[in-house]
């Protein structure tokens, strides 16, 4: 396989097509319990804080009746990055190299899309790792904290060392997932009322409860970056079809755990507030004030713990995307002028390449003009339209890819994959059409 080519520089090899025999039959690597890389980097990269602040609000005004949702929801992630992963380890092609197989209207929406994305979300990222922090140590401007940020993510992905990013972000993961889960314990929830929360039930005489069910489901870890992990996977070394077994556990394991994060703010938001009747702000702030119910009803120490939680969400998804975007748009702007029928193999050039590092600079520096809008919440909000967009492009086209015949029989999409990608797809397309309906009616006057 072309992964042994100088990916700063990729060349192409046109003796090199896909895998051979021997490769796709080769032994199968079994996964063992330390099997995990590229998943925990894509579950920490995709749980940020706009999906704590949607789980927690979630909780506050419906208990637990919409924790099916979340556990959904996980099942959607799996499903879908599962088939980002089996496309590149079955054929040897990025998922970007894919979409070009199903025609040239993928780039003419990918490019604009990716560039886009990535300026609102630069700032976005920056500002919610700032904001636990300036509750921490509120001497300094929060601008301040979030350019500092902002610079510290671009030093430790531009030594392009992927090994280094992945131990950052398992401690990261591992930070919040402890601080959550302590604080959701600290709450002493009642069990019964949780296994309740299984049964698929949705509370009546609501209009909004849709659109909390579908955020639910839809939101549980990423956007873009799910189409990353293919990326991460490359990173890491396992990039021919003996390691299709470990990418299944590496991914299905990271998003359990994901959903268990997710399952522990849900209690905090029943606990904390809905027992209370409380309400938190919308976007990132709405997390300060989960600190303040923390601070006010067991002690200070214990908000510092959150918060600590909260900039370990918040830093590592801004982390995963700096290094796995950044790996999508140098492949994007590498090979969307080629030809289609030439991207038979994984040329896609690294970090240290010049696309790769204009778009690390692209995350960083133009963002940071939007800090001084003073309107973080502002910035969340129009992320997550634009994220919105992704998921049903990403559902769907993987529909097509691991269908097609390229994809070796034994890795091609069952009926069962056929049918939870189906379903993933028009959920996906269900929120992206909501979130687009909200983001135009003050432009439509509505």
């Amino acid at each position: 396989m072309a992964h042994t080519a100088d990916r700063g520089r990729p060349v192409h090899n046109p003796d090199i097509i896909g895998f051979t025999d021997a490769e796709l039959n080769e032994t199968p690597i079994r996964p063992k319990r330390n099997s995990l890389g590229p998943g925990i980097v894509a579950a920490a990269t995709g749980v940020g804080a706009a999906d704590l602040v949607a789980t927690l609000t979630a909780g506050s005004r419906y208990g637990y009746m919409l924790l099916w949702a979340v556990i959904l929801g996980v099942i959607f992630k799996i499903v879908l990055v599962e088939g980002v992963g089996r496309w590149y380890l079955s054929t040897g092609k990025t998922i970007f190299q894919g979409w070009r197989s199903l025609g040239s209207w993928t780039s003419w929406y990918f490019g604009p899309y990716i560039l886009i994305w990535g300026f609102v979300y630069g700032a976005t990222a920056m500002s919610s790792a700032a904001l636990p922090l300036a509750a921490l140590f509120p001497g300094v401007d929060m601008k301040v904290y979030a350019i500092g940020l902002g610079l510290v993510g671009l030093g430790l992905v531009w030594l392009n060392r992927y090994g280094l990013i992945e131990k950052l972000m398992t401690v990261l993961i591992g930070v919040m997932f402890l601080t959550v889960l302590f604080s959701a314990a600290l709450t002493a929830p009642n069990v019964g009322d949780i296994l309740a929360g299984l049964v698929p039930r949705i509370p009546s005489g609501d209009p909004d409860v849709m659109f909390y069910v579908l955020g639910l489901a839809g939101g549980v870890g990423g956007t873009i970056t799910l189409g990353a992990y293919a990326y991460w996977l490359r990173e890491k070394g396992w990039n021919v079809p003996k390691y299709m077994r470990v990418m299944k556990f590496d991914n299905a394991t990271s998003y359990i755990l994901t959903g268990i994060f997710v399952i522990a703010t849900m209690i905090m938001g029943v606990e904390l507030l809905h027992s209370a009747g409380l309400a938190i702000s919308s976007g990132d702030r709405g997390l300060l004030d989960v600190g303040n119910v923390l601070a006010e009803r067991y002690g200070q120490a214990y908000s510092v713990v959150f918060l600590v939680g909260f900039f370990a969400a918040s830093f590592s998804s801004l982390l995963g995307v700096w290094h796995g975007v950044s790996l999508m748009f140098a492949d994007f702007w590498t090979n969307f002028r080629r030809p289609a029928d030439e991207l038979d193999q994984d040329d896609a050039p690294s970090l240290a390449s010049k696309p790769g590092r204009f778009f690390l600079l692209w995350l960083t520096f133009p963002p940071m003009t939007l800090l001084f809008l003073d309107r973080p919440i502002f910035l969340i909000l129009l992320y997550g339209t634009l994220g919105a967009l992704f998921m049903p492009f990403l559902a769907v086209t993987l529909l097509f890819l691991n269908n097609k015949k390229e994809v070796p029989a034994q890795f091609r999409n069952g009926w069962i994959r056929n049918t939870l990608l189906g379903l993933t797809a028009a959920v996906f397309v269900a929120i992206g059409v909501n979130e687009l309906w909200k983001a135009l009616q003050p432009v439509l006057g509505g």
